[in-house]
């Protein structure tokens, strides 16, 4: 494979060098000593990526010899880049790397460039410090199992615009801990729970209120449709995009109604972008839309299982 590779390299240095996207996959015990040949010649080749993503290994690391040139092989591509602007590194659950060997410490050399990051499956440590010094960092993605230290830390430092938190559970004390840190300068934030419903979302749903109100980008996911929550998406004045999932099993039919027509009430004349996942307003469709003012660019809904609901929908597209 590397053989192959290069020998293609060779007679095409200027694609290489020219090379702005690296993604290298998911590296398996089978196909490391590839990995670091690749590395190591491209780092010889290119200065000009930009996007850098690392899926981790298909293995459980043990700090063996080649397991440790590959880190070193892919800390020199980070340090060798003019202007690194994204950096990703995602692990598999079981393959955590605690650890983190220089790779996210290599990032100072970015300081004046990185603008996003993205981590999965990634715990704490003290390497993340370095992204204090990260001037223009204004993106962070934490997906599945990660330290809620990581933004906790770095948070203060940063004027980070665009924040992600996507896990099996919200860690609900925590991530009202991060809102409040994240204050006026939070633009567009993501709460995603893959398992089950966001409990504590009072605790929550206050700190989003009092210290983010300049939001104009919110996905929520498994959080109550509570009068609370209906009352915060309406205090956000600059609202322009809003996905929301939401749990209903406790609501009563009537109780239903009412706040499907104060939410549809309640929305922005500024919102452009609604997604409503997984047909939990679905029922009573036909009382939001009827009751509902924004001048929406993009409705998104899973589906329409009654003649009320369509009528209301095609009145509402005329």
């Amino acid at each position: 494979m590397p053989e192959k590779i290069f020998c293609l390299s060779g007679r095409n240095d200027s694609f290489f060098s020219q090379l702005q996207y690296l993604t290298l996959g998911k590296v398996s015990l089978h196909n490391i000593e590839s990995a670091i040949t690749f590395l190591r010649a491209l780092q010889k080749l290119t200065t000009k990526i930009n996007i850098l993503e690392f899926n981790g290994f298909s293995f459980e690391f043990t700090e063996k010899d080649n397991q440790l040139q590959l880190i070193h092989a892919l800390i020199s591509i980070i340090k060798s880049q003019d202007q690194l602007r994204l950096f990703s590194m995602t692990n598999t659950p079981i393959h955590i790397l605690t650890k983190h060997y220089g790779i996210i410490l290599a990032l100072e050399c970015q300081k004046n460039s990185l603008q996003e990051i993205i981590v999965e499956n990634c715990d704490y440590s003290e390497e993340f410090d370095v992204l204090k010094n990260s001037k223009n960092l204004e993106t962070l993605h934490l997906r599945i199992y990660c330290d809620y230290k990581i933004p906790l830390k770095i948070l203060p430092y940063n004027k980070i615009s665009t924040l992600e938190i996507s896990d099996y559970v919200i860690k609900t004390k925590e991530m009202s801990l991060i809102l409040e840190k994240s204050g006026i300068l939070l633009q567009r934030l993501k709460i995603e729970s893959r398992c089950s419903e966001i409990q504590d979302a009072s605790v929550l749903l206050g700190m989003l209120r009092s210290f983010c109100p300049n939001i104009t980008c919110l996905n929520i996911t498994k959080i109550g449709f509570s009068t609370q929550l209906i009352e915060v998406i309406g205090n956000l004045q600059s609202l322009q995009f809003l996905t929301l999932m939401c749990i209903v099993d406790e609501v009563s039919e009537e109780e239903m109604k009412i706040r499907a027509l104060n939410f549809a009430i309640i929305l922005q004349s500024t919102l452009q972008y609604l997604d409503l996942i997984d047909n939990w307003l679905e029922p009573y469709f036909d009382i939001f839309l009827n009751h509902c003012n924004s001048p929406l660019r993009k409705l998104i809904i899973g589906s329409l299982n009654n003649e009320k609901s369509t009528k209301a929908l095609i009145e509402f597209c005329v």
